[in-house]
């Protein structure tokens, strides 16, 4: 006889709640382990299914090799979900990758920044990172100038002039100027930035993407104390670059 709840002695816990492995409990578990993917890859995604669909019709083969370079293409273009560490006067990672320089460098002139050696933290991403990048710290978008330039491999000192890039200007809500630079690399084409002047962001959003291998090049005021060293891996809108200085730009 059923109890008092309903539920028939000896029924299994799943079978009698509704809590157990419904369909939209299952479904908020692959949601949580799936990360999202960038709007910025939805058209490449795209195109490799339509063509494995192609290779299908004309050939009748080829139906795992074009579901694998699918999503191996959406996971590429992955925006996983990033928390924040509860820190304020700090500029986090801007990007999934490894630590490639640290040093004291003038800074781009398009970044309007002053002419004086500021430290700059360049991380490189291979094909296999997280390719979004992420607002370091939260505040103002002052500029955003973009470069045209070569294609040089990105671990290169040398790719942050000559290579093509976007360049984003800062200013924290503590009155701190800083800057990011995307850059393209060797499997680079495309750069991806959906920020613009004046736009007010925030630490750890996503902002833009570069496609295949690349690099970001974070520029700090002076008096920066850099808080991560060359060979790190650094997780972006969670790893904490530097710790800021006080005061105005």
């Amino acid at each position: 006889m059923p109890d008092r709840t309903g539920a028939h002695p000896g029924a299994s816990p799943s079978a009698s709640s509704p809590a157990g492995l419904s369909l939209p409990h299952v479904a908020g578990l692959i949601r949580a382990a799936v990360p999202p993917m960038h709007p910025g890859g939805r058209p490449l995604v795209a195109g490799v299914a339509v063509a494995a669909a192609l290779v299908r019709a004309v050939t009748g083969r080829g139906a795992l090799a074009g579901a694998l370079a699918a999503g191996a293409t959406a996971a590429f273009f992955r925006n996983p979900r990033r928390v924040r560490p509860p820190l304020d006067g700090v500029a986090l990672a801007a990007a999934d990758g490894t630590v490639a320089t640290i040093s004291d460098v003038l800074p781009p002139p398009e970044l309007d920044l002053p002419r004086i050696a500021a430290p700059r933290v360049s991380v490189f991403l291979s094909v296999l990172d997280v390719h979004v990048q992420r607002i370091p710290a939260d505040g103002r978008v002052l500029a955003v100038e973009y470069r045209p330039g070569r294609f040089l491999s990105a671990d290169l000192d040398k790719a942050s002039e000559d290579n093509e890039r976007n360049a984003l200007l800062l200013e924290t809500t503590a009155g701190v100027r800083l800057g990011v630079v995307q850059i393209a690399g060797l499997l680079a084409r495309r750069i991806v930035c959906d920020v613009r002047p004046g736009n007010e962001v925030a630490a750890g959003e996503t902002y833009g993407l570069i496609r295949f291998g690349s690099r970001v090049d974070v520029y700090l005021p002076p008096g920066s104390r850099v808080t991560v060293a060359v060979g790190q891996r650094t997780i972006g809108g969670e790893t904490v670059l530097a710790e800021l200085p006080t005061g105005g730009a």
